[in-house]
């Protein structure tokens, strides 16, 4: 199915390592949506029971990364492009929310936090490694969202972060996995703001942020792939 390196699995964590894997595989695509689940195969190749990677798939199932068909055959689930637009405004407005909170709230260790994030963003993208590029933004925001001190807030946040994935995955992609420099940069600026605790710059520079990623996705999802073959 796919010739991604397994981690290391720990004793008596079957249907849990199952799961992180299967999950990391369909969240970077490694598994694209509609894609076929096969519980023998998932079985020979995680050198696993049956039952746990059972386990596994109901899980996956519960978060909406999996779908059972009426032939009882699983595949992964399709990204539903028709609630973009939903998505895309929940996004934005946890962007801003959590950078203007992070702005007024954040004490000294929250803003050493944040950059070391951003070093970490910083070598992925210098190491056009895609997958790492995902899990460092993630971080990244997630520590500006905990300084921004409202728990709510931070757990809405990674749950769009996490269930956007997918869709992230395809906006690096659109670059090749060469991410500009200037978005780089644009992590930069949203921590010199908080630092400086200018909160209408902040609420500005990540509407600006979301705005960017929204169009690279639009514009890679309306792009024309049509051939015209002379006949």
């Amino acid at each position: 199915m796919t010739d991604t390196p397994l981690p290391e699995r720990k004793r008596g964590s079957g249907a849990r390592f199952v799961y992180d894997v299967l999950r990391d595989e369909i969240l970077s695509l490694a598994l694209p949506p509609g894609s076929p689940i096969d519980e023998v195969q998932i079985s020979e190749r995680l050198e696993m029971s049956r039952t746990p990677v059972r386990e596994a798939l109901v899980r996956l199932a519960g978060e909406g990364l999996v779908v059972t068909l009426p032939n009882r055959s699983t595949v992964v689930a399709p990204i539903d492009f028709l609630n973009l637009p939903a998505f895309f405004d929940a996004l934005t407005l946890m962007y801003r929310v959590t950078t203007r909170l992070a702005a007024e709230h954040h004490r000294a260790e929250d803003l050493e936090t944040i950059r070391a994030r951003q070093l970490d963003f910083e070598r992925a993208v210098t190491a056009q490694d895609a997958k790492a590029m995902i899990a460092s933004n993630r971080e990244f925001h997630a520590a500006i969202a905990e300084a921004g001190r409202n728990p709510y807030y931070t757990s809405l946040f990674l749950r769009l972060l996490d269930e956007g994935r997918r869709i992230l995955r395809l906006y690096y992609h659109s670059f090749d996995d060469r991410l500009p420099q200037e978005y780089v940069v644009e992590h930069e600026d949203m921590i010199e703001a908080i630092a400086a605790r200018d909160i209408e710059r902040c609420d500005r520079l990540a509407s600006a942020h979301a705005d960017q990623i929204v169009r690279q996705i639009r514009a890679l999802i309306a792009r024309d792939r049509r051939q015209h073959p002379a006949l």
